[in-house]
């Protein structure tokens, strides 16, 4: 199975933001992808992953099926010129690549914000689709636990989550740590205002979030789930004077807050500026006024580049609890070949003893009787613990079914499964 495992996968790093999103899904796009998987492939195992980010689907196969399921992907997103798209595609054809791959990316090691928190409940999503659908089997299971014991392992042994380490990010950060329950309003829907507002939504700062951008279609896009309220941009005064805390990204060649229009909108509690923008969309001169305190992207990178570095310098000792899981799963693999030898040998010994035991407990007393069973299955623990030991050694060694072969013959293992099952 594990040698059989394999994957194929379009990401940030193999293409453009552009291509990407003509090629992402939503959950009911990627469960209707999984079953059309299952009615047309023998395959198992299905998990498909789809971020903002990535898309990417893991199978278990003795065939390589990456070219059809990139067809497939295509021709289920309506792009019919596939020739145009599968340059973009990495293909991960050996079982020990694909569920490398798997690992570093379920970690945030391939994120484009390094140790990105959001990547581990996204996999749980994915996994959660192939469990609903049926299309986890006991390999996928496995694999899947191994990777959220690591994602643990990770969060408490390293930096590698400490901290914001995009600006986007760093500003939802500051925010926490500025006041509580805020009336937010964010200013500017651009890639940055974009992220914040994603960041915001998936911390569950929710509760009184205004957006405002001269295309209004942009903000209600954000917003049609219902996450954020829309306010218009002629009612900015308005709005000033209700927020708390104001993030801007507005892109703009002079400050757009002047010291003028925030003086009008100061009350009795404090408000406090993020300005993300380049060049500067809020006068510095309004942190004159009192009760008025500002942030610039420069205060907000620093914030983010600290934890970037943090994360950076924790990257080996993330490879290091990869590499352990990833022995780990692969020694537990190769067991499952040895799996079913080891059930038939129990069964066949078992069967042994029952039949013995019928022919000498005739006689017994209840209680002798059971003191026979008690003792003869001591003495079958036994004997089966030193097979199934060099069983497992067998298999790191790579020579499992060289031994499995010596036990079926020495123990007949083939025709007293199938007396069992008559």
């Amino acid at each position: 199975m594990y040698n059989q495992f394999k994957s194929v996968s379009i990401s940030f790093r193999t293409a453009p933001l552009e291509i990407r999103e003509q090629i992402a899904l939503n959950e009911e796009e990627a469960k209707a992808l999984m079953l059309r998987i299952k009615d047309f492939f023998e395959v198992s195992d299905v998990l498909v992953v789809s971020t903002c980010n990535r898309t990417e689907i893991y199978y278990t196969s003795p065939r390589d099926m990456n070219s059809d399921f990139t067809t497939l992907l295509l021709i289920h997103k309506g792009l019919t010129d596939t020739e145009q798209y599968t340059p973009y595609f990495e293909q991960y054809t050996e079982g020990g690549d694909a569920v490398r791959h798997l690992f570093e990316v379920a970690t945030g090691l391939h994120s484009q914000v390094v140790g990105d928190m959001q990547i581990p409940n996204q996999i749980k999503q994915a996994y959660q689709w192939s469990a609903d659908l049926n299309m986890a089997g006991p390999f996928l299971h496995r694999l899947m636990h191994t990777i959220f014991f690591a994602n643990k392992r990770v969060a408490q042994e390293t930096s590698f989550r400490d901290g914001a380490a995009s600006a986007s990010y760093a500003a939802v950060e500051l925010v926490d740590s500025l006041t509580i329950d805020p009336k937010i309003l964010v200013v500017g829907l651009g890639e940055i205002g974009e992220d914040v507002c994603k960041n915001l939504a998936q911390k569950g700062k929710s509760a009184d979030i205004t957006l405002i951008n001269r295309t209004r279609a942009k903000a209600e896009r954000l917003a049609e789930d219902g996450t954020f309220r829309i306010a218009e941009f002629e009612s900015i005064e308005a709005e000033l004077s209700r927020a708390d805390v104001i993030i801007s990204s507005i892109k703009l060649d002079q400050p757009f807050f002047t010291k003028a229009m925030v003086q009008k909108s100061v009350g009795l509690t404090y408000k406090y500026f993020i300005d993300l923008s380049v060049p500067r969309s809020v006068d510095p001169e309004v942190e004159q006024i009192a009760g008025i305190m500002l942030y610039n992207i420069d205060t907000i990178r620093e914030r983010a580049n600290e934890a970037l570095a943090r994360r950076m310098e924790s990257v080996p000792a993330v490879r290091s609890i990869i590499e352990e899981s990833v022995v780990e799963f692969n020694d537990w693999s190769k067991e499952m070949i040895v799996s079913p030898t080891i059930h038939k040998l129990k069964n066949a010994l078992e069967l042994i003893r029952q039949e013995e035991m019928a022919r000498f407990t005739k006689s017994l007393s209840e209680e002798e009787a059971a003191r026979m069973d008690k003792l003869t299955s001591s003495m079958m623990q036994k004997i089966i613990k030193l097979p199934v030991l060099q069983l497992k050694a067998a298999c790191k060694r790579g020579e499992a079914e060289t031994l499995i072969d010596v036990l079926n013959d020495l123990f007949n293992l083939e025709k007293k499964t199938e007396d069992a099952g008559r």
